[in-house]
């Protein structure tokens, strides 16, 4: 199984030195202690990055060394195949604008006043497969037209940083249909493709019965307590509106089941509305088969997903792994956003210079983890699953992250208002069974 080449330019270090008394285009005085910066960097066929500029604590442009503990870093660049072949042996321009003032827009104008700019030409060849650094040091700060007399911005202003490319090779997953279709996930390297894994949803109990026995346990080897899929028959239905019951089921090539994802907190709306609301989100618990026996398996993660108030409507999610520390589970958190309901988005886990503790994501880790996209609501989605290289050290590791993908997938259904109807193969029989702790 290999990866796909991928790459990341990344732009760090970041700090701004300014004389006292600086003054902005404006006119106004720009005074290191009391006004923000920020900047603007760009890179053709990529979304502009922002990130706030702190400012050095010595005034002194003749001292480079000038204290940089309070540097920062930029979002980055991610290079996939694509446009590592388009940018090779190609030389293009990554251009970084400084902004004085706090970053955002009034009224649909930048808030900022333009102190300066600095170009720098990347040539990403051969970046799939070494680090190139292109610039790490102090540049300064050019004028906002080339020629222009200077009108208030010291020329003298200058930006420190360093711009990086290294390696970032991936496997990358297609899902052959909608999740809740059952389809089969495809690895892509190029123009290759190749079935992986098979997958297996259920949405109601007698299905997910035909999967995994009746009672299985989750195990938890430093306690006598265990999660538990167990009957409740005997009980009434309650006359709630609930998502509840759905699985879906990861199978290698040979038949064996090597992750799920379970739904352990039903999606239901608050009270007076039609809405999951964040105060009671459903969740999902990422699963792992445990030791040689097949009804044994051991949670991984944890995914909270709601659906978000506001002026946009938005997917909220919540990812955590889950950790044993002594006879008690506990959560690391992972990633939290909220992505568009009608446009989708991408899940991603990206946890630059972060300790993500034990498990299938290695204790230390940096770097890229994991990106799926998800389309919004209504909308025909096929999740596109990209796992960092570092993470996976067999299929079954892969898995797991193809399982996470696939439940933030269905919880885009999952969260759709409860005044809509779902598509029949999200629906289950009135006599369902709940999943409980």
């Amino acid at each position: 199984m290999d990866p796909c080449p991928f790459a990341r330019l990344i732009i760090e270090s970041l700090a701004l030195q300014l004389p006292m008394g600086a003054r902005s285009s404006s006119g106004a005085g720009v005074h290191p202690s009391t006004t923000p910066c920020f900047c603007k960097i760009t890179l053709k066929g990529f979304a502009s990055q922002t990130a706030l500029l702190p400012l050095s604590s010595n005034g002194e442009l003749g001292h480079p060394s000038s204290s940089l503990e309070s540097a920062t870093s930029a979002p980055g660049f991610h290079l996939d195949p694509a446009a590592l072949r388009r940018m090779s042996g190609r030389p293009v321009s990554l251009r970084v604008s400084v902004y004085s003032g706090r970053m955002g827009q009034t009224c649909g104008m930048s808030t900022g006043k333009l102190l300066g700019k600095v170009n720098l030409c990347v040539d990403l060849k051969g970046a799939e497969a070494k680090t190139i650094v292109f610039q790490s040091g102090w540049m300064r700060l050019g004028n906002e037209k080339r020629g222009e007399k200077n009108k208030g911005v010291d020329h003298h202003a200058k930006l420190h940083l360093m711009v990086r490319s290294e390696p970032d090779p991936r496997f990358v997953f297609q899902f052959g249909g909608e999740p809740e279709c059952s389809p089969v996930v495809f690895q892509i390297q190029g123009n290759i493709s190749q079935p992986v894994f098979s997958c297996k949803f259920s949405a109601d109990r007698n299905s997910r019965s035909r999967s995994l026995p009746a009672n299985f346990a989750i195990s938890n080897n430093n306690s006598n307590k265990k999660w538990m899929v167990r009957s409740l028959s005997g009980e009434k239905d309650k006359p709630v509106r609930e998502r509840k019951g759905w699985m879906i089921m990861i199978y290698d090539l040979s038949g064996s089941p090597v992750a799920a994802a379970s739904v352990i907190t039903p999606f239901v709306p608050s009270p007076g509305s039609d809405r999951v609301s964040r105060s009671n989100p459903g969740a999902w618990l990422i699963l792992r088969p445990h030791g040689s026996h097949v009804s044994s398996w051991k949670p991984w993660g944890r995914l909270e997903v709601w659906r978000e108030r506001g002026p946009v409507d938005g997917l909220g999610y919540k990812f955590e792994l889950v950790t044993e520390n002594g006879p008690t589970r506990t959560g690391i958190p992972i990633a939290e956003a909220t992505m568009s309901i009608k446009k989708g988005g991408q899940f991603c886990i990206d946890k630059r210079d972060s300790n993500l503790g034990e498990g299938v994501m290695r204790s230390p880790v940096r770097g890229f983890v994991m990106g799926s996209t998800v389309e919004g609501e209504g909308k025909v989605s096929k999740p596109l699953v990209q796992v960092g290289m570092q993470h996976v050290t067999c299929m079954a590791d892969a898995a797991l992250f193809v399982a996470l993908s696939a439940a933030i997938d269905l919880s885009m259904d999952a969260c759709r208002l409860f005044s809509q109807k779902l598509r029949k193969e999200l629906c289950h029989d009135d006599n369902q069974h709940d999943i409980i702790l």
